[in-house]
């Protein structure tokens, strides 16, 4: 228990791990659409950042939508460069499980991955989505200026109300300009393309991933 309360509370710079100038290996290419995982990207494509509970099925509920380009799982919102998986599972580090989606606003706007983000998990319980517990499984978005930050906001508000008249608590979801994106190992990337036995669900009541027996957590 004291372990569960302690990867609960977000760390200090202080005491965060330095973490490493190496950024991970990953797959040159998208698993499922073959698309480029890093930039630079085409021009007329915009990004976002979201966290939402356990990334793998997060992604997947992205990657499926008409207008996104591409998409990737890594870390944000701590100290730690270049995380491990097992450094952001510590606690140490401070980052969330996050979702790089890069899409295409003529074809999918920022409001739209907002409403999916809102209803595709539980943004009222703190540090925790679900069975998973942990600062890592925080509800957040991380917007790239001033516009996003807006529609973020104001995305917020209404879905508030909806909840509270829902009876759900408030909000816990964190809105902060993006930083640095890390992205996670090779795979975690599109991992339920590669692991179709994997379960990961998604729902507005929350999220709750399980790894298969034979999968290194």
């Amino acid at each position: 228990m004291f372990s569960l309360k302690k990867k609960s509370v977000m760390p200090s710079t202080e005491d965060a791990p330095p973490g490493r100038d190496t950024p991970m290996d990953i797959p040159d290419a998208h698993y499922v659409n073959g698309r480029p995982l890093m930039g630079p990207f085409p021009e007329n494509m915009q990004q976002a950042v979201l966290g939402l509970g356990c990334f793998w099925g997060a992604e997947k509920q992205f990657w499926e939508q008409p207008g996104v380009y591409t998409t990737a799982v890594g870390y944000a919102g701590g100290h730690t460069a270049n995380p491990t998986y097992k450094e952001v599972c510590s606690g140490r580090t401070g980052h969330n499980e996050v979702v790089l989606v890069v899409f295409d606003p003529t074809v999918i706007s920022y409001a739209r991955l907002l409403a999916l983000f809102w209803e595709g998990h539980n943004p009222t319980q703190g540090m925790r989505q679900g069975n998973d517990v942990g600062t890592q499984y925080r509800s957040g978005i991380y917007t790239y200026g001033d516009a996003q930050q807006r529609d973020a906001l104001a995305s917020r508000d209404e879905y508030s109300k909806a909840l509270a008249a829902a009876g759900y608590r408030a909000i816990s979801t964190e809105i902060l300009p993006a930083a640095d994106f890390y992205y996670a190992e090779d795979y975690h990337q599109q991992y339920l393309a590669k692991n179709p036995g994997g379960y990961c669900g998604h729902g507005g009541t929350g999220v709750a991933c399980a790894l298969p027996e034979s999968t290194p957590a």
